[in-house]
């Protein structure tokens, strides 16, 4: 029995022939020109491996060179394309060449319309918000150092947590266990790469585009609306400062 890779392949045909020639990502004509039919009642126009790309940034926060090489290739072959049919649901490809990494964001009209979405935004909670602005601190602190992979321990990060407990906070089982699951979650969002269960983790390159200077400051804002008053000197509020070249660039910018 043939795959779906097997039929892709039987349709592109040898790279010598006129069809072949057709498939140019740049081709205006491609999708009316082409077939590349997966199965009965195909009218899509995109190979196999641009439709499995595309499905995954739909599915991800991201994806990346390292993590998912075969999407990454997929979409930097064929970016054009895959770019358009992401403006057709009303969405942005957005692409960091130097991390290699690409991901995905809600479109907004020159006249602030909105556009209908297929995003859910969900807030990332207080804990998971502390473990990314730890995660991305890290992770500038080691590139800053010459350092190629950033790696960290999940007791670390808990105990990192563990730091911006209110006072009067009695129940440390329970926080414990909510900055654990933040681990866990922003592990699924594939921040922390490691299996579930491992201890040590690697800190994605993605935690930088993903979580820029704008962001960060909303972040670290939510964040003080929900502490109590007493907590306004939380060093996580009162001590943060972005690096000053960086600010400069994203003020000139």
């Amino acid at each position: 029995m043939s795959t779906l890779q097997d039929e892709h392949d039987d349709v592109a045909g040898d790279p010598g022939t006129e069809e072949f020639a057709a498939l140019d990502p740049d081709d205006p004509g491609r999708e009316a020109t082409t077939s590349v039919s997966l199965f009965e009642g195909d009218e899509g126009g995109l190979e196999h491996d641009e439709r499995r790309a595309l499905v995954t940034l739909l599915k991800q926060r991201f994806i990346s060179a390292r993590t998912h090489p075969r999407d990454w290739r997929a979409l930097t072959e064929n970016e054009r394309v895959i770019r358009g049919r992401l403006n057709d649901l009303f969405l942005e490809l957005q692409i960091d060449p130097v991390r290699e990494v690409a991901w995905k964001r809600q479109a907004v009209s020159e006249t602030g319309q909105k556009f209908p979405t297929l995003l859910y935004d969900a807030a990332w909670s207080r804990e998971e918000t502390i473990v990314l602005v730890h995660l991305r601190d890290r992770f500038r602190a080691a590139a800053s150092a010459g350092e190629a992979r950033v790696f960290v321990d999940r007791d670390d990060i808990v105990e990192y947590v563990a730091g911006f407990r209110p006072p009067h906070a009695t129940d440390v089982a329970g926080d414990e266990k909510r900055a654990r699951n933040a681990v866990g979650n922003v592990n699924r969002a594939g921040l922390l790469i490691g299996a579930p269960t491992d201890d040590r983790f690697e800190i994605s390159e993605a935690i930088e585009p993903l979580l820029p200077l704008e962001l960060l400051r909303e972040l670290l804002v939510s964040l003080q609306q929900t502490n109590e008053p007493e907590q306004a000197e939380d060093p996580l509020f009162g001590g943060y400062e972005p690096e000053p070249a960086e600010q400069d660039e994203e003020e000139q910018g």
